[in-house]
């Protein structure tokens, strides 16, 4: 793998960024309760996948509650409260608002590589642990995003529709971070007058809460936000320094440059991506997908050496510090992860995808395989003859620039003199090499039925979308959505206003928002004149064919 751990997200403001944490008067950092007990306890799982799901990486701490992490305890307490008399303060209650914004419970991860199942007493990806000090006494529960919060997805069942099991690797593509902090927000100006029915209904919804921990609400942290949520009432009323985008995007230009004050609260900042599958990374020689990012002195584009695809360590200080916009990691703090991060990368050196649930027409498909190797293989590299499931054997690394693609540009335009200057003379310029490419790496493959929509901005509704370019949508829901297995996407059908909506009767099980290709960073064109000569019957066989990846 190479690309992991989580991809860049940053909310930009999560509860201290608006209380200010200057309560714990120095540096201060807690542990993922989890990953603190599996070290005491049995080791015979996979370290790497423990990991994955609940490790913190460093990102519990003073410093990453002035930019990403929340006390938990409040800010969930706080948004089932604000829901009105009538809303229980149970933990269901709770586990119903939060898959709202895409947040999954799982009841089977199904690429689990030990036999005993782990267990969600908090939304998959949220790592929690304690911080505090002793003068003035403060203890405070903090939570932060770890890789499965971004990085592991639903799976779907024979007939598109969503299920309940989650495969680590995959994109959670409804997850709806901008959703979560608003609400948060909103709830925290509805209770703020409140103070003690809410320390009241934190014990009730979270009744293992010690004294020490109200107290530092109480006397800390309450006070100082609802200041702040009184001056961002008075300067705006917007919350979030710039917008992740659409569910299942991430803004990771926009959050780094938000950590090096290169931007301002509340400053437009476009170039959101979609979450990546992260199937057979360890191929890529730079990373992102506009390949910003290669170890220092590396060749940026070009095939990877054969024994170096087995290196789980060979990009993991590049990863580590995607902890940097993602978790709030100061850069210097970041580097120390780097060990966590290679137990990581080696569970992801053996992943792959979930196999296609549908059925598959084998005789199309292997005619779909010669469109594919005569059209696609020379960017999107070349696969086994496997007839069951596809491996990639070789991957070009090709850039493709502007004038060839065509898709959005807002993403690689971000990269400015700017932000390279700056991530130079961080600690990041120790160990990674920061370009402008001016175009797109043609993108792995790997689980493609699985993670609609598509492009990098995430602008088409499905496969089908992307190889009939005159019949793409301008605007379509996600969030929650089904899957056309025919199409290969976002199950739906064009509704009178010309909009890709959702089957008639069918409920998403999150929340679902209108992407708008009209909006800047969302264009839907590009990649045209690849499917220019192509015949229908040619398309046809295609789609059947990357069923298999």
């Amino acid at each position: 793998m190479t690309m992991p751990l989580v991809r860049v997200i940053a909310i930009g403001l999560l509860f201290c960024s608006l209380s200010g944490c200057d309560f714990l008067r120095g540096y201060a950092e807690g542990e993922s309760a989890v990953m603190r007990d599996f070290r005491v306890g049995d080791r015979t799982g996979d370290i790497g996948a423990m990991r994955f799901v609940f490790d913190d990486f460093g990102g519990l701490s003073t410093d990453t509650l002035e930019t990403n992490a929340l006390p938990w305890k409040l800010a969930t307490t706080a948004l089932l409260l604000a829901g009105g008399p009538d809303v229980p303060v149970t933990p269901d209650t709770l586990r119903r608002a939060l898959r709202e914004f895409g947040f999954i419970y799982p009841d089977v991860v199904l690429n689990w590589p030990r036999q005993q199942q782990p267990r969600f007493d908090k939304p998959l990806g949220v790592v929690s642990g304690m911080i505090g000090r002793d003068f003035p006494k403060v203890r405070l529960e903090v939570s932060n995003l770890g890789c499965a919060s971004c990085h592991a997805g639903i799976t779907y069942g024979k007939d598109g529709r969503p299920t309940n099991e989650v495969w680590l690797g995959l994109p959670n593509t409804s997850l709806n971070l901008d959703a979560f902090v608003g609400a948060v927000y909103q709830a925290v100006k509805r209770v703020k007058s409140d103070p003690e029915r809410l320390l009241s209904a934190i014990t009730q919804l979270y009744p293992n809460t010690s004294k020490e921990e109200l107290d530092t609400i109480r006397k800390f942290v309450w006070p100082r936000l609802v200041k702040r949520v009184a001056e961002l009432e008075a300067s705006g009323d917007e919350p979030l320094p710039f917008s992740n985008g659409a569910p299942g995007s991430t803004n990771g230009v926009a959050a780094l440059k938000f950590q090096f004050h290169l931007i301002a609260a509340g400053t437009a900042a476009s170039g959101s991506t979609s979450i990546p599958e992260l199937g057979q990374r360890s191929l890529r020689s730079s990373l992102l997908y506009d390949g910003v990012y290669t170890s220092k002195g590396a060749s940026r584009f070009g095939q990877v050496a054969p024994g170096a695809v087995s290196d789980a360590g060979r990009l993991a200080h590049i990863v580590a510090f995607f902890t940097v916009p993602t978790m709030g990691m100061p850069p210097d703090r970041a580097g120390r992860a780097m060990p966590q991060v290679e137990d990581v990368m080696r569970f992801m050196a053996g992943y792959s995808p979930p196999p296609f649930p549908g059925p598959i027409d084998r005789a199309r498909a292997a005619r779909g395989r010669a469109v594919f190797d005569a059209n696609c293989a020379q960017c999107h590299g070349s696969y086994s003859q496997d007839t069951e499931r596809l491996r990639l054997v070789s991957f070009p690394n090709r850039l493709v620039a502007q004038a060839e693609i065509g898709t959005d540009s807002t993403r690689w335009q971000a990269i400015d003199p700017g932000l390279l200057q700056a991530i130079s003379r961080s600690e990041l310029g120790r160990h990674i090499d920061a370009a402008n490419t001016g175009g797109y790496v043609a993108p792995i493959l790997s689980g493609l039925w699985a993670t609609a929509p598509y492009f990098h901005n995430g602008s088409v509704p499905t496969l089908w979308h992307l190889m009939h370019p005159q019949a793409r949508p301008t605007r379509f829901w996600v969030g929650g959505h089904a899957l056309d297995y025919g199409k290969l996407g976002i199950a739906g059908t064009l509704d009178a206003r010309g909009t890709w909506a959702y089957p008639a009767g069918y409920q998403p099980w999150s929340k679902p928002v209108l992407y708008d290709t009209a909006t800047t960073g969302r264009d839907n064109r590009g990649h045209e004149k690849e499917f220019a000569t192509l015949s229908e019957s040619d398309k046809d066989a295609l789609l059947e064919f990357l069923k298999l990846f």
